[in-house]
């Protein structure tokens, strides 16, 4: 590592991590009631795929503990928002899918935090935030590969 790329990485980091923090706060002001960004990212997963996912997949792809992840399947299944079944070809697994009452709960967090998003992407405007995308992409693609 340069003189010059160890300032560079901790001031990129930095800044990624406090627009996180950043982003993560006004989202949770926006949210409906009682949801969490955990349980939006969730429903707005389940609902994309439009598919059964196992509690394991589902804690691989938001990169959460199998723990975690329990957790947060409780919490939407206590609220209606999913359905959990066993798998019948093989009962030590369970299968997660999206409820209506959850697709529904989606919905209205997309309409609660659509004016938000488009706001700040308004305010830095288009180019600039279609220039970062790719950078953003090849960080997350360079993380989750672990080199």
């Amino acid at each position: 590592m340069s003189e010059e790329t160890g300032p560079l990485a901790v001031a990129l980091f930095s800044e990624i991590l406090t627009a996180d923090q950043l982003l993560r706060n006004r989202l949770s002001k926006v949210l409906p009631k009682g949801m969490e960004i955990s349980h939006f990212s969730v429903l707005n997963h389940l609902a994309f795929v439009a598919d059964e996912r196992t509690p394991a997949q589902l804690a691989d792809t938001f990169h959460v503990t199998r723990g975690a992840m329990t957790n947060t399947l409780n919490k939407l299944e206590w609220a209606g928002y999913i359905h959990i079944r066993p798998d019948w070809d093989d009962a030590r697994r369970k299968l997660v899918a999206i409820s209506p009452a959850g697709r529904r709960a989606r919905d209205q967090a997309i309409s609660a935090i659509t004016p938000m998003i488009t706001r700040v992407v308004g305010d830095l405007g288009g180019e600039k935030v279609r220039s970062v995308l790719p950078i953003l992409r090849d960080l997350r693609q360079k993380l989750e590969s672990g080199d």
